[in-house]
């Protein structure tokens, strides 16, 4: 850290509370004050939060001063106002700001995360961060933001029965690709961090997650339905969502959908097809509609089954293809 930075920092404000006060005044003045001016303050004081709870690579932060700080920030309100006032700030400022906002999460004041109860007290913050997504200029912003807070199951559970849960269906089609790719990753931290939670959402929003689901599996978007298929084949497969899978895969207008993605011009679609599709067929609880669905089809899948692309080595998927081959052929 050079001289003169050692300087400028002791002419800083020296307590929590000061720092917080100086943070709210400059956000509280971008509406009063000239824009750009203003602007410049938030800058200033976003860049010495960072310093101040992360450190610089060479001094490490003052612990006891960041738990201070964190509680400061809650008490005055200013998580509010990093939320709202985020599409009025640069992009240098803003990536401050996300960064701040990771490590205040983080921090526990006598055994509880301040800032993640605060949240929890003002869940409209959490509605407004998935609106952003609409924002081209803050959506990755607001992306990271919201990976963070879904570390917490309840603020994880809070979006997935909100309205705006159902607004990750039409983000992951969002024609810019890397904010698409940005919402599809929050999407899967939504359903996969908090076992528990998931599987009460899904338990109760069960025909609505699928139908909607179903139509990213049949979109246009040749990204969209391949993101989405791989998923689905890793989100089913796993352990904690065997329940769901179960009731999956007794119901024909998903076996409609996996036959369907057998025929897709992209191998890779076609094999996380595969994957799912073989539990329709290997459960041996089939339900009558799904025996005669697979009987109405069996040459036409027999037919995709031989012709399924496998990589060179691939053993596994071939001696599963083969024994599916042999179970449609065993059906009466």
């Amino acid at each position: 850290m050079s001289f003169f930075f050692r300087m400028a920092s002791r002419l800083r404000p020296s307590t929590s509370e000061e720092v917080v006060r100086s943070i709210k005044d400059s956000f509280l003045a971008l509406h009063t004050r000239t824009h750009a001016k203003a602007l410049e303050e938030v800058e200033k004081n976003i860049s010495s939060l960072r310093l101040l709870i992360s450190g610089d690579g060479e001094v490490e932060p003052n612990q006891e001063q960041v738990l201070q700080i964190t509680l400061e920030i809650c008490n005055e309100d200013v998580i509010s106002l990093f939320v709202q006032n985020l599409p009025s700030l640069g992009w240098t400022v803003r990536k401050d700001l996300v960064h701040c906002w990771c490590i205040l999460l983080r921090q526990k004041v006598d055994e509880r995360y301040c800032c993640v109860q605060y949240i929890e007290n003002h869940m409209e913050l959490l509605d407004f961060l998935v609106g952003c997504y609409k924002n081209l200029d803050i959506a990755l912003n607001c992306g990271n933001m919201l990976r963070e807070c879904i570390k917490y199951p309840t603020l994880a559970k809070y979006i997935l029965e909100s309205g705006s849960f159902e607004l990750f269906f039409e983000y992951v089609e969002l024609p810019n690709f890397d904010i698409a790719s940005d919402a599809l990753n929050t999407f899967k931290d939504l359903l996969t961090k908090h076992e528990t939670v998931v599987a009460e959402f899904l338990a109760s929003h069960y025909d609505q997650f699928f139908e909607l689901y179903s139509r990213l599996l049949s979109s246009t978007n040749y990204v969209t339905r391949r993101q989405a298929m791989k998923f689905l084949s890793e989100f089913l497969l796993e352990a904690p969502n065997s329940q769901i899978m179960k009731r999956y895969i007794v119901e024909v207008r998903f076996l409609n959908i996996m036959i369907n993605l057998l025929k897709d011009s992209s191998k890779n679609i076609r094999i996380c097809a595969f994957h799912v599709f073989k539990v329709f067929v290997a459960n041996p609880n089939k339900p009558r509609c799904i025996i005669e669905a697979l009987l109405d089809n069996r040459r036409e899948l027999l037919k995709l089954l031989h012709n399924l692309p496998t990589s060179k080595g691939d053993d596994e998927v071939e001696e599963e293809k083969d024994l599916i081959i042999q179970q449609i052929q065993k059906l009466a």
